[in-house]
């Protein structure tokens, strides 16, 4: 599953944050980030694939079927929207946007995939929800 297959309007109602355990390189197990989030009820999992200490990258998105979700608050109506272009150069993020104000609450993904640095990035801004906020939206 890639992060564009998610484009479109959904209900957001739940996001965690936890690491992963992942077979890796030589079939070891390695401990990955993770961000879990719901999307009209089935929960994705981001995972990232830590090369080293400074280039790191989304290594896959994939659905979890019996995961418990912690951190659940009421339906947030959202669009996600596939961005491929980013402050400095290309970039795969899903960026999750409240229907009610227009904030960006969540980016997932790998920013600077053309570079020598790539980084995941895993962000969620539960302030920017309208349900935690006045509603406004922020300056871009």
């Amino acid at each position: 599953m890639e992060l564009k297959d998610l484009a479109g309007e959904h209900v957001l109602d739940a996001v965690d944050f936890s690491t992963e355990h992942i077979i890796g390189w030589m079939s070891r197990l390695e401990d990955c980030n993770a961000m879990r989030f719901r999307l009209d009820g089935v929960v994705y999992v981001a995972i990232e694939d830590p090369e080293d200490g400074y280039r790191s990258y989304m290594r896959d998105l994939m659905t979890a079927e019996s995961a418990s979700m912690t951190n659940v608050f009421p339906p947030v109506r959202v669009v996600a929207r596939h961005r491929t272009s980013g402050r400095f150069d290309e970039c795969d993020i899903l960026e999750l946007i409240d229907v009610a104000n227009g904030n960006v609450i969540i980016e997932v993904g790998t920013e600077n995939t053309g570079d020598y640095y790539p980084y995941y990035i895993a962000n969620f801004h539960p302030g920017l929800m309208a349900i935690n906020s006045d509603g406004r939206r922020l300056a871009e």
